[in-house]
């Protein structure tokens, strides 16, 4: 190791034990054992005896000792790697880090030891570790990776245990931070004897890190298991995701000790102590995967823009469309694919240009228009909020959901550049295309991805904010790694993505989920289907081409037809049961039964039509520009109907 390796290693273990003893401080009510700052009941050394003012004092002595070595970190950079300016610019970063994390240290004590600035302290303390990992895992790469690497499929799902786990971290502090809320049941893994107990203002917290807690284990184990079968040839990535894959489960057994031993202090300690280990083990796996990638040499020959073979789906060799004969992937690398007219790589706004292309904003319009009306119902169950504050966490979901989509959407791009290539429709996408590097791309769709939660964290809530990650997360795992390349019913699972935007508006009005948010949820899930499967209509060779599994490939124009008949009378049956379960009036009422039985005879006429490919195609447009005119309008009347209700009787 060299000089600076070793100071960024001892900065790493120097934060990591002022965090346990920071919770430990915390744990015996000892933040306030020196009322005083940056002195100590007025001395420079507490007197003895005085236990918790020493452990105050040791506490902030610890976080001056990290400040020197973190000090050093771009000192000794500038020394020892100047031809690696980015780890002298990151050590800058983690001295202003120190700073604000020192002013907030002196906040909480002025505010004695608040629920929001003990969050705001552990939150910043985590972002500083994360920072410092990243600093120590990258100063073992070249300064400069060129050419392409490996796939960095990997390193999506490394990134997203990272930001899941320090979310699930933050919904640890809301407990503490929540009065009564770390013992508002006595039983565990039960919360009253009951695995979903009655959510209410007082219990919510706890029953939102426990089931938080389920999800973030299963993800983490699954990246465990995942790197342990696929990561062999790369021994430190498979360590560090088994670290954090056997500590989770500790993790969690310590939660729940910390109930069952009534939050002893070695209980508190340990929890935090592994769960700062756990992000720290996913940091620096997130960081060690995308460079291993990165400095993977692989063979030369696979599509432009597309590693040989990584980033491909399995399963669709073998499936023969229905009528469609699949070309070999082989006779299509040499495929040459123009530029857009007018655009150039070289110029900034056209590399602007291209990186917003990559979060294809004619689809997060879509999902936002699902988001307000649900926000404007949800309004109705929380009597007495000022219009200006709802404005504001209008405008900040707005900007969350919106940086999330385009997160989603821009790793997209980066799985599906290959597939991009072959199909007409998408191959002058900026990726295919050759306007963005494909590493690029995924780096700004995990970059929109964590400022979206860190928005959606900080200016609305944290609930939000995890089922926004969900969203992301469904979306590229399941969606586009899992499903779409392997099965015709891609589309009906993974349309749970789109399906998320109300359900997150509504939780960022109210806090919670609620059974007229589920509706919402299920009424654009059933939509999905037959909007997207009548665009697969239309551009079905397309997918032939691509051997994407699309149901009007493998099953066929008229089975197709049938099934979007068939989610079309579930879309208009679920639309109307929405009215009744959320109590809504005339207004929405009758704009749900004229919309519904516009579509119903769309679908229906599409169907007789189902065995005329040429009839079926252009009916299938009508239907796909109807379904889109169908959502934003009965969306608008919900909320309408919600603003101004007229009961029926």
């Amino acid at each position: 190791m060299t000089r600076f390796q070793k100071l960024a290693a001892v900065t790493v273990a120097t934060t990591l034990l002022l965090v346990t003893i920071g919770v430990i401080v915390r744990a015996t009510d000892s933040g306030l054992g020196c009322p005083d700052w940056p002195l100590c009941k007025g001395q420079l050394i507490p007197a003895f005896g005085d236990y918790e003012a020493w452990l105050e004092w040791i506490h902030r002595d610890v976080a001056v000792i990290l400040g020197i070595l973190v000090l050093g970190l771009p000192i000794l950079a500038w020394r020892d790697h100047r031809e690696r300016r980015s780890l002298f610019w990151l050590g800058v970063v983690a001295v202003l880090l120190v700073g604000f994390q020192a002013w907030l240290g002196e906040e909480t004590v002025r505010l004695g030891n608040s629920g929001e600035s003990v969050t705001a302290h552990l939150a910043s303390a985590m972002a500083l570790l994360g920072l410092l990992v990243y600093i120590l895992a990258r100063s073992f790469y070249p300064a400069h990776v060129g050419g392409r690497g490996a796939s960095q499929r990997f390193t999506l799902l490394a990134a997203f245990g990272a930001v899941t786990t320090f979310a699930l971290l933050l919904f640890g502090s809301h407990v503490t931070a929540t009065p009564n809320a770390a013992l508002v049941f006595p039983d565990w893994p039960l919360m009253g004897g009951s695995l979903f107990p009655a959510i209410t203002s007082v219990d919510s917290a706890q029953v939102l890190h426990r089931y938080v807690a389920v999800i973030v284990g299963l993800i983490v184990v699954g990246i465990g298991l995942i790197a342990w079968q696929t990561q062999r040839d790369h021994p430190t990535t498979v360590r560090l995701a088994l670290v954090a894959a056997v500590l989770l489960p500790i993790e969690v057994v310590v939660g729940g000790l910390q109930v069952l031993t009534q939050l002893s202090g070695w209980s508190q300690t340990l929890h935090v102590a592994l769960g700062a280990s756990i992000w720290s083990a996913l940091v620096g796996l997130t960081v060690v995967a995308y460079y291993t990638a990165r400095t993977t040499p692989v063979p030369t020959g696979g599509l432009p823009g597309q590693e040989a073979g990584s980033d491909s789906g399995s399963g669709t060799a073998n499936r023969r469309p229905v009528g469609v004969s699949l070309a070999p992937a082989v006779v299509v690398p040499h495929l040459a694919v123009p530029r857009a007219s007018g655009a150039s790589a070289s110029t900034w706004r056209a590399s602007v240009k291209s990186y917003i292309a990559l979060t294809k904003p004619r689809i997060i319009e879509l999902l936002l228009v699902t988001t307000v009306p649900a926000m404007v119902l949800a309004t109705r169950d929380v009597p007495g909020i000022q219009i200006g504050s709802w404005a504001w966490l209008v405008v900040w979901t707005m900007i969350g959901g919106t940086l999330a989509a385009g997160s989603a959407n821009s790793i997209n791009c980066y799985l599906d550049r290959d597939i991009d290539l072959l199909m007409t429709r998408t191959r002058r996408r900026p990726l295919p295309a050759h306007e963005v590097e494909p590493e690029r791309a995924v780096v700004f769709g995990i970059v929109l991805g964590v400022i979206s939660f860190a928005v959606m964290a900080w200016f609305v809530n944290l609930l939000a904010a995890f089922l926004t990650l969900l969203a992301i997360a469904f979306y590229v795992v399941v969606y586009t790694m899992i499903l779409k390349r392997t099965t015709p019913q891609n589309i009906v699972i993974g349309g749970a993505a789109g399906a998320l935007p109300p359900v997150i508006g509504w939780a960022a009005v109210t806090g919670s989920v609620q059974l007229p948010a589920i509706l919402l949820f299920a009424l654009v899930f059933y939509w999905t289907p037959p909007h997207f499967w009548a665009l697969s209509l239309r551009i079905r060779k397309d997918y032939a081409a691509a051997g994407v599994p699309m149901l009007p490939v493998v099953r066929g124009v008229p089975e197709t037809t049938r099934q979007i008949g068939l989610y079309t009378i579930l879309l208009v049956a679920i639309s109307l049961i929405l009215w009744s379960v959320a109590h809504m009036g005339a207004i929405y009422l009758v704009s749900a039964v004229v919309l519904g039985a516009i579509f119903l005879r769309q679908a229906y006429v599409l169907w007789r039509q189902g065995t005329s490919p040429e009839r079926s195609t252009a009916q299938a447009i009508r239907l796909y520009k109807y379904s889109i005119t169908y959502l934003s309008l009965l969306m608008l009347a919900v909320a309408i109907d919600a603003l101004v209700v007229i009961p029926l009787g």
